[in-house]
């Protein structure tokens, strides 16, 4: 009798145990260990493609706009779609993607003028464009701000690539 009873409250724990799952984590742990591969990827390709020709590495205006054209924005490209495809199950976590998708397309923006910037050779839209850069640099920052927040408050470790 005694066995049965010790057996029967193990039972019941194991059961109440799974009605206790926080779906806010498991959103978090498939998002980033799942969904988000291909984008993160998708970015990191573009990002260092620009960074190759600009900055330190700059060498003239024809490899940067070759190197937009022909890697950097079909890659973000890319990178925007496949974020934009991610379907994320909880509000929370939805609210941070969306600010991960309008830093994405403000950076696409930017290399865009970019483009024009070389085409017309204005340097008035390259500082437009940096502009811009830095605009959707601070909303991709806010995105992993935010999201390590929520990340840390369901107790998922993230971590830094």
């Amino acid at each position: 009798m005694r066995k049965s009873l010790i057996i029967l409250v193990l039972f019941t724990l194991v059961i109440l145990s799974g009605c206790f799952k926080d779906p806010i984590q498991d959103d978090l742990l498939n998002y980033v260990n799942s969904d988000m591969k291909t984008a993160y990827n998708l970015e990191k390709k573009a990002v260092s493609a620009y960074e190759s020709v600009t900055g330190p590495n700059f060498s003239n205006d024809q490899v940067l706009y070759d190197t937009l054209q022909n890697e950097v924005i079909p890659t973000y490209e890319q990178f925007i779609k496949e974020l934009k495809a991610i379907k994320v199950e909880t509000d929370e976590l939805k609210k941070i993607h969306a600010i991960y998708i309008k830093g994405a397309e403000t950076q696409f923006q930017a290399f865009e003028v970019i483009i024009e910037a070389l085409e017309n050779q204005d340097p008035a839209l390259i500082e437009e464009a940096n502009a811009i850069l830095e605009q959707g640099r601070n909303q991709i920052s806010d995105y992993q701000s935010k999201l390590d927040q929520l990340a840390e408050e369901h107790n998922v470790n993230l971590k830094k690539n």
